[in-house]
């Protein structure tokens, strides 16, 4: 299985844990939820599901009455399929939310599975968190030496870039860092607790959801690498 198709399953398994959906849904929750998904089509969605179902983990049910599912078929098109977890499903998403090792911390990956936080303990939550804290610290030493040795053969604009792609970088570790503050102190995001299970929002408590002073948060899929 390829890193991509891995990320891909991990996240209709998390939507379809939700809710049963039918592939458009799927595929709009997808691309509208989780931005590195911003860029795929139904020919990578529905080889994903038929794997998926293969292994037991959904099922296939109609999404029509019987009336219209008639109606589809007179009419010769197909009935409206709509995609279940099973409880197998289930366990085996358990059992990824769990993981936390080196492709947790990829950029991909890691948007992937912090859309999906407010179903994961806390410990996990941690681990992940300075997982990709401990990526990126490394990935902007590099790209600080990288600069030091080429600054003089760069054109300005060249230079300008490398900048802004290390912003990026010290952007998101920032960020990082006051998401660990806040899980260390208990602060949880709104919607979910330190196991990881649903929790209902409290007034004038914003979890552990840290304001950015710039007001804005970096997108965990963003590609700075350099």
């Amino acid at each position: 299985m390829s890193r991509r198709s891995g990320i891909l399953e991990f996240a209709v398994l998390g939507l379809l844990r939700e809710s049963p959906m039918h592939g458009y849904e799927l595929r709009k929750r997808l691309n509208t939820s989780l931005g590195v998904f911003r860029a795929f089509s139904y020919g990578t969605l529905y080889p994903c599901l038929k794997t998926l179902v293969a292994n037991g983990w959904l099922i296939e049910e109609s999404g029509s009455t019987p009336d219209d599912a008639l109606a589809a078929t007179l009419a010769g098109r197909r009935a409206k399929i709509v995609y279940r977890l099973t409880a197998e499903g289930k366990e085996h998403f358990e059992e990824l939310l769990s993981q936390t090792g080196p492709d947790a911390y990829e950029d991909e990956h890691f948007a992937a599975r912090f859309a999906f936080f407010g179903q994961t303990s806390r410990d996990v939550r941690m681990r992940v968190l300075e997982g990709r804290r401990s990526r990126l610290e490394e990935r902007l030493e590099k790209m600080r030496a990288s600069l030091a040795r080429t600054r003089e053969r760069l054109d300005d604009y060249t230079l300008e870039l490398q900048r802004h792609g290390m912003e990026s970088v010290e952007r998101e570790v920032r960020w990082l860092n006051e998401l660990i503050e806040s899980e260390r102190a208990g602060r949880y995001l709104r919607g979910s607790t330190a196991d990881g299970s649903a929790q209902g929002s409290t007034s004038g408590e914003t979890g552990g959801l840290p304001r950015n002073r710039d007001s804005t948060r970096p997108d965990p899929s963003d590609d700075t690498t350099t």
